[in-house]
């Protein structure tokens, strides 16, 4: 058993990875793997994609896409875990041991299910129920510490509660996580100056060419007045400190046209090493899939010990 605490999180495999993602989330798996405080479990969450992935080549290749996602930006798997949800049974298992323990009412305050309400939309069990697979995905880890969004924090209470009401119900089996945010990154701002998202249509790709780049660049909003482009400055400063950009801001301080040209660059020069590396990943898929296939027996293992703990308390061992 190892000493250090363990961290654990999962992105969903839906394509088109964007720098909002890498500054709002990677950055940070990459950051803690490094610094060595912590062993690290991250989790391609294919089984929470299939609410929105409904064909099967589709899921293989977006699959494969995150994990070679997960490797270019730097996860290493000997110094890190790199596994899909999907390999690890347990997930599913414990899930539903929740859900008998989960009321409806509190299963309906969820985001994402009071989202879905609000827009009047059709709401499958598996919308309903996610955050109970999501409290498995972490729980069954003893995970101590959870990156996450401003805007996903709701996921590590309900995780917390879970634990709290499983070993209140039948024994203390689950440990407690708390969940880590980087403020000044938790909300990465778009080319239009609100939250960088897919569904606003307003991201940078991660591994953008450096024409895909210009042409983002070249679309952020800027401000009609002002002798500094707020959306231009705020991106610029995900990949420069502020004592580097002053010289430049000061320089250029209205020229609107030759800061977004020395955004490209600073851009490109950042992206390029990591989309030379997605690339190269590309060619060898076999590679990837070994590598997951690997974490995934490191995952059932340490899942399994926490099940065997579950499925005694409850009875069914």
């Amino acid at each position: 058993m190892t000493s250090r605490p363990i961290l654990l999180s999962g992105i969903k495999p839906t394509g088109d990875p964007h720098i909002g993602n890498y500054f709002g989330a990677l950055k940070q798996f990459v950051d803690m793997q490094n610094r060595g405080n912590h062993e690290c479990y991250f989790m391609i969450a294919d089984y929470h994609a299939l609410n929105s992935v409904q064909d099967g080549d589709q899921m293989r290749a977006l699959t494969l896409e995150l994990a070679r996602t997960f490797l270019a930006i730097g996860i290493d798997p000997k110094k890190s875990v790199m596994f899909k949800q999907s390999d690890v049974s347990a997930h599913t298992e414990l899930a539903w041991i929740f859900d008998t323990i989960t009321t409806m009412p509190y299963l309906m305050r969820a985001h994402a299910y009071k989202d879905s309400e609000a827009k009047n939309k059709e709401i499958v069990v598996g919308t309903f129920n996610y955050p109970m697979l999501m409290a498995a995905d972490i729980l069954l880890y003893d995970t101590a510490t959870v990156p996450v969004g401003q805007d996903q924090k709701q996921h590590i209470e309900y995780a917390r509660d879970a634990a709290e009401k499983f070993n209140r119900t039948y024994e203390e089996v689950f440990r407690l996580p708390t969940e880590m945010i980087v403020p000044e990154v938790a909300i990465v701002p778009g080319v239009d100056g609100e939250k960088m998202s897919k569904s606003y249509g307003n991201t940078i790709p991660l591994f953008a060419t450096r024409e895909e780049i210009t042409q983002k660049v070249m679309g952020i909003v800027t401000d009609s007045d002002g002798d500094v482009p707020t959306n231009v400055y705020a991106i610029h400063r995900l990949v420069k400190t502020a004592e580097q950009l002053a010289p430049l801001y000061e320089e250029h301080r209205g020229r609107y046209k030759a800061l977004k040209d020395a955004l490209v660059d600073d851009l490109d020069a950042f992206i390029a090493p990591m989309r030379a590396k997605y690339e190269a990943l590309g060619k060898s898929p076999e590679k990837v899939a070994k590598i997951l296939s690997e974490g995934g027996k490191k995952a059932n293992k340490k899942a399994e010990q926490k099940m065997k703990q579950v499925r005694k308390a409850v009875g069914v061992r």
